[in-house]
């Protein structure tokens, strides 16, 4: 598969000059522990949520920044730019591959029959399947991440060869940008979930073409990682971060919609980035089909023909233990560490 845009170069992290955590370094959590994190424009996310809801007690979150994607995110926090990140399940592979000490605490984003990645075209495009797409673009927002793996994945299940599969382009866009490229024609499909699909779906004109939850049903699609530095020094932080997270998971699941929504208003109004909030009335759902975001063996296991495909690991070589704890998770009784 071709891009238009190259990825950026993985940052590896083993003889680096790092700056230095934004963390407390006074001791094993002594006193509140501050983390740096990056956010996203116009919505709130499970971290945001949680210190709103008052779950973190001791910890104290700083934004640094928007990120740009996923990958990004979690080599900011691999580099100490940043203190926790979050990415596809397939990207954090890679980043641990590559010597990156860190590891996976709890699964943030996910796919339900509300909340999917999909793929849309324009009512009149004369693309109907997987084999109408060689030759033809595709917007995602990044490359090597969860877009690309789905996309890969479908074209594979629909016969295609790998080198018919290097003919489907794939052009990394802002996800803001996604839905005006497929209507002005500049890419022949656009990569959609969220509010800004239902958005799209809302203003008409568009079709879909197939989404990742078709292809796998409900799973968890990525997870927030911490440094392995981070989780020696400050495990009851670390415990209160994960563990946070996973209330947030399940306040946003048993929740009203209109309370979830109105919640996540008051929190951009009140913080002050000059960000909308029109979209946030086609919330449907939190997405993660897991309790409290707790990680499995099968969230890493189910890409592993696409890692095997990129290059990303060896046939037989993804030991999924490797790559997460649970032990940090309150929410994660009995479930494996």
């Amino acid at each position: 598969m071709t891009s238009l845009v190259a990825a950026l170069p993985l940052v590896l992290v083993g003889g680096c000059s790092l700056p230095s955590s934004g963390a407390s370094t006074s001791g094993r959590d002594k006193g509140p522990v501050t983390l740096r994190y990056q956010g996203n424009a116009n919505s709130v996310s499970l971290p945001e949520l949680a210190a709103d809801l008052g779950y973190f007690p001791t910890i104290r979150l700083t934004w640094v920044g928007n990120t740009t994607s996923g990958p990004q995110d979690i080599q900011s926090a691999a580099t100490r730019q940043t203190d926790f990140g979050g990415a596809f399940s397939g990207a954090v592979v890679k980043l641990i591959a590559a010597g990156a000490p860190v590891k996976a605490v709890v699964n943030y984003y996910g796919e339900d029959a509300k909340s999917f990645n999909g793929f849309y075209v324009k009512d009149d495009s004369p693309i109907r399947g997987a084999r109408d797409l060689i030759g033809k673009k595709i917007a995602v927002n990044t490359l090597g991440a969860h877009a690309e793996a789905v996309i890969d994945t479908y074209l594979q299940k629909n016969g295609l060869s790998p080198a018919e599969i290097k003919q489907v382009q794939l052009v990394p866009l802002p996800p803001n940008d996604t839905e005006l490229a497929v209507r002005r024609g500049q890419v022949d499909v656009g990569t959609l979930s969220g509010v800004l699909q239902d958005h799209a779906i809302a203003t008409g004109g568009l079709r879909s073409l197939f989404s990742d939850y078709q292809l796998f049903g409900a799973f968890n699609g990525g997870q927030y990682v911490l440094r392995d530095d981070f989780i020696a020094q400050h495990p009851a932080a670390a415990k209160e971060f994960v563990t946070g997270v996973a209330k947030a998971i399940e306040w946003e699941r048993t929740s009203p919609r209109e309370e979830v929504i109105a919640r996540f208003t008051a929190i951009i109004d009140e913080r002050g980035r000059n960000e909308k909030t029109d979209n946030l009335k086609y919330w449907k759902s939190v997405g993660i089909p897991s309790k409290g975001g707790v990680i499995s063996d099968q969230d890493f296991t189910r890409w592993e023909p696409w890692l095997v495909q990129s290059g990303i690991v060896k046939q037989g070589a993804l030991n999924p233990g490797e790559l997460y704890t649970n032990r940090f998770n309150a929410l994660a009784a009995g479930a494996a560490s």
